[in-house]
């Protein structure tokens, strides 16, 4: 257990100790289930394992094959507290083996809701065995939003659309507003056509641009890296942004989704290059002027872009202000933490709405 309230409600199935590899995508992941037990009466369960050992990989791969609840090589856990609702945070499908462990939580707990980070369309036959522990659910939520119908057809239970978030209070740049120093940041996946173009201007006209230059996808500390990636990216003028596994078509398929770059470029009130998810969800989630400036995968003229950009001191203003309120006023935890208790039908408690109230104040020092 990492955290013990008095009178817990939310008891929160964590993945954070089980991997010995601390994948860089979990990390937001741990943010919001902190971000919870700072707003509400929650509990984390977080057991440890180390899915590398032989137990681990016969049982993961067995459910590739077998229709079998098997076991992740995580001791059984039996709760012996009840609870309002037991949230369980997956990255991926495969993550559903750890939550296996739990033997008790239907009985001791009065609702339940399962969030997974990303699941594709072509990925829904292949897990198709791990997927049919989501029936234990009441609800099921995707980051997702094309996933949303198939998976509800698929195992009969209601899926619910719920984009990812971000510490909109750690990661604004207000009202301290630190110098922009890097003049584009750019992390993970990236076009190398559009990435050789930065580095042109790199040698031509010194351009300070911070991106990848080694492979690993695994950080030391997961805290750390957040708060890292949260000062580094305010104190950015540009901030490149791609949909979901933009370069793996073979596994996204024709889908197009909404990362969590967008939010937290957003937060930090930067300026947003790249593409623009053209799907049914980005333009009521970014629903402002210029939240991305459209920059299509694979382009060579983002040295254009942005020598027009940096022609209009007033327009890059708006934006990074815009970019910022649109974050505190939508994109924070919080508001994500309230469509998980709308949905299960829980009332808020006071730590919600004081943290609604301070971003409420954030964004109108930002005007």
């Amino acid at each position: 257990m990492v955290t013990q309230p008095q009178n817990p409600r939310v008891l929160i199935f964590s993945q954070r100790n089980i991997f010995k590899k601390r994948a860089l995508f979990r990390c937001a992941h741990y943010e919001f289930e902190d971000t919870i037990c700072k707003i509400d009466a929650a509990e984390i369960l977080a057991p440890e394992a180390d899915p590398s050992n032989l137990r681990h990989r016969i049982a993961r791969r067995a459910a590739f094959h077998v229709p079998v609840a098997l076991n992740s090589g995580i001791p059984p856990i039996e709760l012996k507290t009840r609870y309002d609702l037991f949230l369980a945070i997956c990255g991926a499908p495969g993550d559903l083996l750890m939550v296996n462990s739990v033997r008790n939580w239907r009985d001791v707990c009065k609702s339940s809701v399962c969030l997974i980070d990303e699941i594709w369309l072509t990925q829904m036959h292949p897990y198709r065995y791990f997927l049919r522990l989501l029936q234990k659910f009441d609800v099921v939520l995707l980051y997702y939003c094309q996933s949303v119908k198939p998976l509800s057809d698929r195992i009969g239970r209601k899926v619910v659309f719920m984009p990812p978030g971000v510490d909109a209070i750690a990661f604004c740049p207000y009202p301290e507003r630190p110098q922009r120093v890097v003049d584009v940041y750019s992390i993970g996946r990236r076009s190398e056509t559009t990435h050789q173009s930065l580095l042109n201007m790199v040698a031509e006209h010194g351009l300070f641009y911070l991106y990848d230059s080694i492979k690993g996808g695994d950080s030391i500390n997961t805290k750390q890296h957040r708060a890292l990636l949260a000062n580094v990216s305010k104190r950015s003028r540009y901030y490149v942004v791609n949909p979901g596994l933009i370069d793996q078509p073979e596994i996204r398929g024709s889908q197009i989704e909404v990362g969590n770059r967008y939010f937290e470029g957003a937060a930090a009130g930067a300026i947003m290059i790249g593409e623009r998810p053209n799907n049914e969800e980005f333009g009521k989630l970014f629903d402002w002027p210029d939240a991305v400036v459209h920059v299509p995968y694979d382009s060579s003229n983002i040295q254009a872009i942005i020598k027009d950009l940096d022609e209009q001191p007033e327009r890059q203003e708006k934006i990074r202000r815009t970019n910022v309120v649109g974050a505190l006023t939508k994109h924070d935890w919080v508001y994500r933490w309230e469509t998980v208790l709308r949905t299960v039908g829980l009332e808020p408690m006071p730590g919600l709405h004081q943290r609604k109230e301070r971003l409420g104040k954030l964004a109108e020092a930002v005007w």
